[in-house]
């Protein structure tokens, strides 16, 4: 995503915090890999990035979406406060920021993957812009009006040990705006169930393509 990794790293903060951007950006890469009805799986702030996509464009190019550790709204109900780890990333100071990098990367789990994968997810991490992590937290999102948009399937998939996103309350909110969306609680998973559970959420995501793309 924009910020992120090698992707595009604008400087202005509208860039970030304006929902449309990104759903513009999802909207091309859909366009231009020539993907036809494709499942959307959405990570995290990914599972927004979706929302304001089915906003702005509706769902008639998707089969259906599949939001992980999602973020629904961007709002202190729904989000576990950590204004130390997000300050700390947003630094301009390099140990700082790698710091808050480190601890931001052992939240996403419940338990902690293998050091090589730890180290490959905090060198992600650590790529992401200053003027992202600055801004990302003011990104509109439209939920009322993206989840009403989407007639297709939506499955929800949240580990019951969240440490980023408050699972429960954020499900909830999104099965208020939509009713037809359906959702998963991994117990023994944090922020990242495809890596904490992963053979259940391989089987869980094969079921629900296959069912969509069956359709």
């Amino acid at each position: 995503m924009r910020g992120h990794g090698t992707s595009g790293q604008p400087e202005r903060a509208d860039a970030y915090t304006e929902g449309r951007r990104w759903a513009d950006d999802l909207a091309a890469v859909i366009a231009g890999s020539g993907a036809r009805q494709p499942v959307v799986v959405g990570w995290s702030l990914g599972a927004a990035v979706t929302t304001n996509y089915l906003e702005a464009y509706g769902d008639a190019k998707i089969a259906g979406a599949v939001y992980v550790g999602g973020v629904i709204e961007l709002k202190p109900e729904q989000i576990v406060p950590h204004p130390d780890v997000y300050g700390a990333m947003a630094s301009p100071d390099l140990k700082t920021h790698l710091d808050g990098a480190r601890e931001f990367v052992a939240l996403c789990f419940a338990k902690q993957p293998d050091a090589d994968t730890f180290q490959r997810l905090l060198a992600n991490a650590a790529m992401a812009s200053e003027a992202m992590q600055n801004a990302v937290h003011r990104m509109s999102v439209d939920a009322p009006q993206g989840l009403a948009a989407m007639h297709k399937p939506l499955l929800l998939i949240y580990g019951a040990r969240d440490a980023l996103v408050q699972a429960a309350p954020s499900f909830n909110r999104a099965k208020a705006l939509n009713p037809d969306v359906t959702g998963r609680f991994y117990p023994d998973s944090g922020h990242a169930p495809f890596l904490e559970e992963a053979d259940r959420f391989n089987r869980d995501l094969s079921t629900f393509v296959e069912a969509v793309t069956r359709r």
